[in-house]
């Protein structure tokens, strides 16, 4: 694995030939360790004085990467090498995320200091307290951890630097410690409840259902079933490749900005439906159907083409396979499900019934509608007692470690330049200005 991870992006012998207006131009191929074959296109406008166009950059490298590696049609991910089952069956998120950011798993030292330093970080300054004043109790958890990760910035100084790698590795540390701190801040204003510090004697994940779930009026004990599925769910969402939120990162970051600014940037992308918000979606979906004995007369909305009816949790835009990381999810929840004595709660029977159907119906194993990672995970936050306006939230926790990866592996690239997208011009062409009397 050692040696994968050193390995470049590699010239081959083969050339992409692209003949235009009588002009015959060839472009590089790269290989990488493992997927497609890219054509270096850098030089495709000087050369010809044209762009590509891939609305949604569905067949467009944005950048070289070492961090992670999908392949949606063997349903395939890992991280640095590392299959996604290995480390969440074996592994715990802070673990993951030395992974993530440093490119190997640590050695018990190596951890040991690793905790240490992100222990360090877990406490936001007070003055937090009145940023979070400052929005209503009813405002979307997300607006305000849009709002906080960006006010990290005005707060520390000596971490602004990102020319700096020691003040980035600084920045990275924060980001990690303090996104559940402030997540939990979130949870307990929309609640009306007082902040809970964190208590760094505690693992990642049970330090987070701490703050989100206990009270200063009496003791709290984490169950370490939870916390065992939470620090799951929290490897499962660290990283996915470049994704919308971690594009967007990484577009934040290539203009220079602050790291805090950047993932202020991601939660924001995260926040949309089509993304981080979908196991939202999910737990909406199943409170519209209401009922088991409602089912049947969904799926037929959801199999009109006509419907605007649409089932979410299935399928995904890149596996086109069962999602690696629902397969670890769905053994998960049923754990998580039988140490809470929810079977026959009734959101969940409605669930474990859409998912039957998915999994046995021709129309959708046809199109390959498999559940997908929102589907359980939303399951598993709503046994937990977990609002669905909170489930973004988590998926931010989780993905910080992937996205302060992605950027400290830009800012460390030599060839990192501002990201500047080109586009297909369609408006109006040059016109004279009409005064006003005259339109």
């Amino acid at each position: 694995m050692a040696a994968q991870e050193k390995k470049q992006a590699t010239t081959t012998d083969r050339q992409a030939t692209l003949t235009i207006d009588g002009k015959t131009v060839n472009f590089p191929i790269f290989d990488g360790v493992e997927g497609a074959s890219v054509f270096d296109i850098s030089k495709l406008y000087a050369e010809t004085g044209h762009f590509t166009f891939d609305s949604g950059f569905m067949s467009t490298a944005s950048c070289e990467s070492k961090i992670t590696y999908i392949d949606g049609d063997a349903g395939i991910l890992r991280y640095r090498g590392y299959d996604i089952d290995q480390l969440a069956d074996n592994s715990d998120y802070l673990e993951v995320s030395h992974l993530l950011l440093n490119g190997e798993l640590p050695n018990a030292k190596q951890k040991t200091e690793f905790v240490r330093r992100i222990n360090n970080h877990t406490m936001v300054h007070e003055q937090l307290h009145f940023l979070f004043r400052g929005f209503p109790r009813a405002s979307h958890p997300m607006a305000v951890m849009a709002g906080a990760a960006a006010s990290l910035a005005a707060f520390y100084h000596d971490s602004l630097d990102v020319n700096d790698a020691e003040q980035r590795e600084l920045s990275a540390f924060r980001l990690i410690a303090k996104m559940p701190t402030l997540a939990a801040m979130a949870f307990k204003y929309s609640t009306g409840q007082p902040f809970i510090y964190p208590q760094n004697e505690m693992g990642f994940a049970e330090n987070f259902l701490n703050m989100m779930f206990s009270t200063p009026c009496e003791k709290y004990k984490v169950n370490p079933v939870l916390a065992r599925a939470m620090d799951k769910i929290l490897i499962l969402h660290a990283d996915h490749e470049q994704n919308a939120s971690t594009s967007t990162v990484r577009m934040a970051g290539s203009s220079g900005a602050n790291p805090f600014a950047c993932m202020s940037a991601g939660i924001a992308s995260l926040w949309g439906p089509a993304h981080g918000g979908a196991n939202e979606a999910v737990i909406n979906m199943l409170r519209e159907i209401g009922d088991v004995s409602k089912i049947p007369e969904f799926i037929t909305k959801v199999k009109d083409k006509n419907s605007n009816v649409r089932l979410m949790g299935f399928g995904h835009r890149v596996y086109k396979n069962y999602d690696p990381r629902a397969k670890v999810l769905r053994s998960t929840l049923e754990e998580v499900l039988g140490e809470l004595g929810q079977i026959n709660e009734p959101l969940l029977k409605i669930a474990i019934e859409l998912e039957r159907i998915a999994l046995s119906d021709e129309y959708f194993v046809s199109r390959k509608l498999y559940p997908n990672v929102d589907f359980y995970s939303g399951i598993i936050y709503r046994a937990m007692g977990i609002p669905s306006k909170m489930f973004t939230v988590l998926f931010a926790v989780a993905r910080t470690a992937g996205w302060i990866a992605q950027w400290k592996e830009m800012m460390d690239d030599p060839k990192n330049k501002i990201a500047r997208p080109r586009q297909l011009f369609t408006g109006s062409a040059a016109r004279a200005f009409v005064p006003l009397e005259k339109r």
